[in-house]
């Protein structure tokens, strides 16, 4: 057995001990009472030996202990002149200590670096404790963003800005609200402020983590856009009612001035009545569309009034019929029921039917036999619907799933809202708008109501 292992040496004093003790019974057999004197000592220094002995290991352990638990990790544990079992142990240690050390620096350099990124961030952070409101985070964004130099807790800010304080503290996790923040500073008074906020929790306590996003700029900027959009969009669909009712003028011009020449007729004077009335009716509704349109996400009730599509169509021929001549466009109107009608209002309908063949008249400008089919029917279950096809160049699949959101055009002068304002006016009669197209076959817009 070696020597220098553990395990000998606690085998050496344990026989030691073993013969000390047996010695004294030899020794009163013997006669020999004497040497008992000196037997004590020497027992009583073999049994404190054995002790010291066998709490050195335990010291060592209790040693490693205290190091992990002050996180002291700058301790050594001598392995060259311990036991040969205590190098095993002390090894151990070392490379525990070692291992600590490097998770210790990677979480203080990943904190550190935490630091710098908050603080860099230009989105203002705050994390609280639920319970006591006490910050335990703010960066600096948020410190100029409130112009405050510090909080040691959110209550504070109940006296500075009551309102957003009550956003904070409501703001539920994982969702984000649009809060006003009141500042000091003489140029701006108050700030619009995005919140979003998540709840985590940290040796049983709870912290809310809110954060504080300026879009006071942004704001700014898309009202600007959006009232330029609204420009565009107010000419655009003011545009698609002026335009066919000045080329229905320009023709009650010259068909006047042909009947003044060659003598008026009774047929001429009847043809100019029902141009002069169109003209008359579409401008009237234009008017009214104007004002609706100004008010449209108002809108609670429509003026519903019984529309028959039979008039309906052949209103909106005689309107188109001019421009269409001019273009050599072929309008088809299918209606095999001359008896459907509909509760709508006859100006937003008259709209929305004068876009989508706007838009028709657009995409069969390059066909070679250009025509728009205006057709009506009754579904069993009663729904009145409207069809506006044309066999034009078709949309792809991905043009077809955009063309109802506000603003996307695929024209270079378009505004990209008279299709969103059609859905706007067909939903508001309780009904639905779908496209059915193909690149290269034409384009179908279905309008069901009822």
């Amino acid at each position: 057995m070696n020597s220098n292992s553990f395990e000998g040496k606690l085998i050496l004093r344990v026989v030691l001990l073993l013969l000390t003790l047996s010695i004294p019974a030899f020794a009163i057999v013997k006669g020999w009472s004497e040497v008992l004197v000196f037997l004590v000592p020497l027992l009583i220094y073999q049994v404190i030996e054995l002790v010291r002995f066998l709490r050195q290991a335990q010291l060592e352990l209790q040693q490693f202990i205290e190091s992990v638990h002050y996180r002291d990790f700058s301790r050594y544990f001598d392995e060259k002149h311990a036991y040969t079992d205590l190098q095993v142990l002390r090894h151990g240690f070392n490379q525990i200590n070692s291992t600590f050390k490097t998770i210790s620096r990677e979480k203080e350099m990943q904190y550190h670096n935490l630091q710098k990124i908050i603080e860099l961030v230009e989105t203002g952070m705050m994390s609280y404790n639920l319970e006591s409101g006490e910050v335990v985070l703010i960066n600096e964004s948020l410190k100029k963003l409130l112009q405050v130099p510090f909080m040691k807790s959110v209550h504070a800010l109940a006296a500075r800005d009551k309102e957003l304080y009550t956003e904070i503290q409501e703001l539920p996790p994982g969702e984000t609200r649009i809060a006003t923040a009141h500042t000091s500073h003489p140029e701006r008074r108050t700030i619009k402020i995005l919140l979003s906020a998540t709840i985590f929790e940290n040796d049983g306590s709870k912290y809310k983590l809110v954060a504080f996003q300026n879009i006071n700029e942004a704001l700014d900027e898309t009202e600007s856009k959006a009232w330029q959009k609204l420009l565009n969009v107010m000419t655009h669909e003011i545009m698609n009612s002026v335009a066919p009712i000045s080329s229905l003028a320009d023709t009650l011009k010259n068909r006047l001035q042909t009947s003044t020449m060659q003598g008026i007729s009774s047929h001429d004077i009847e043809d100019l009545e029902v141009g002069i009335s169109t003209i008359k009716r579409r401008s009237e509704g234009l008017l009214r569309f104007a004002e609706t349109y100004r008010n449209l996400n108002r809108i609670t009730t429509l003026n519903l009034d019984t529309i028959y599509i039979k008039e309906l169509f052949a209103n909106l021929q005689r309107l188109m019929q001019p421009t269409l001549a001019q273009k050599n466009i072929r309008l088809t109107i299918l209606l095999k029921d001359t008896d459907i009608a509909l509760q709508a209002d006859a100006n937003l309908l008259d709209q929305v039917l004068i876009n989508l063949l706007v838009n028709a008249i657009e995409a069969v400008k390059e066909s070679p036999e250009p025509e728009i089919t205006l057709s009506a029917y009754a579904t069993p279950n009663s729904k009145t619907v409207i069809k506006v096809l044309d066999n034009g160049a078709g949309m792809s699949k991905e043009v077809q799933e955009k063309i109802f959101i506000p603003f996307f055009s695929t024209k270079k002068q378009g505004s990209g809202i008279g299709l969103s304002l059609c859905k706007q006016i067909v939903m508001l009669h309780r009904g639905t708008i779908q496209v059915q197209s193909e690149q290269g076959e034409g384009t179908a817009f279905i309008l069901r109501f009822g």
